[in-house]
């Protein structure tokens, strides 16, 4: 499935934040993009700001259009606060599960590594970003994938222990997806009530 491959900084730009990885440019330039992205101070409408913040997360976690409506439907047919059952599934998808472990250092390389066959769910090749874990999953670099100069050098980094949902290994190099995480645990900023009220109407 095709993903954003535009402008990185425009999109930080855009959303005021370093959507998609720190950057030096965007630390110069935190306005919008645009002639007038210094001064332009337009009230966004109710609808606007809704919009906004599905594209965010659309971007922050690399899903397309169609995909996250799926995830969406989905999330209103399962028990629970919809919105944080949203962010649930999209934290349980094993591209981003591979990041939060610190396995690859942005969304998009540990997507690359899911789709490149380097890792294992369960003692098994998984290459499908999407997939969803389940609570007792064990998520793992593939043995002849240990050696890889960018995993060793993102693990080195030891950002796994951040998140208490996530428990790390880091003789075997595998990690245990305890839990769905709570939405307090859940570190982006996100309005997840807006996406909610935007897909109500």
């Amino acid at each position: 499935m095709a993903r954003y491959t535009g402008p990185k900084v425009r999109i930080s730009r855009k959303f005021g934040m370093p959507i998609l990885g720190d950057s030096k440019v965007f630390e110069r330039k935190p306005h919008p993009p645009g002639q007038h992205g210094r001064t332009r101070k337009r009230k966004q409408s109710e609808y606007a700001t809704q919009l906004a913040e599905k594209q965010k997360t659309k971007y922050i976690y690399g899903v397309l259009e169609r995909q996250f409506a799926h995830t969406f439907e989905k999330a209103t047919s399962k028990k629970g606060v919809t919105g944080e059952v949203l962010l649930q599934l999209l934290e349980s998808r094993l591209d981003n599960t591979v990041y939060r472990l610190g396995i690859a250092p942005t969304r998009r390389a540990a997507r690359q590594l899911v789709i490149h066959k380097h890792i294992v769910v369960n003692g098994d090749v998984v290459n499908y970003p999407s997939y969803s874990l389940r609570p007792g999953d064990v998520v793992g670099v593939r043995e002849k994938s240990k050696s890889l100069e960018a995993v060793v050098e993102s693990l080195s980094k030891g950002s796994a222990s951040k998140y208490n949902w996530l428990e790390w290994d880091g003789s075997e190099m595998t990690g245990k997806f305890i839990a769905l995480p709570a939405r307090q645990d859940i570190p982006e900023t996100i309005n997840e009530q807006l996406i909610v009220e935007l897909y109500s109407k």
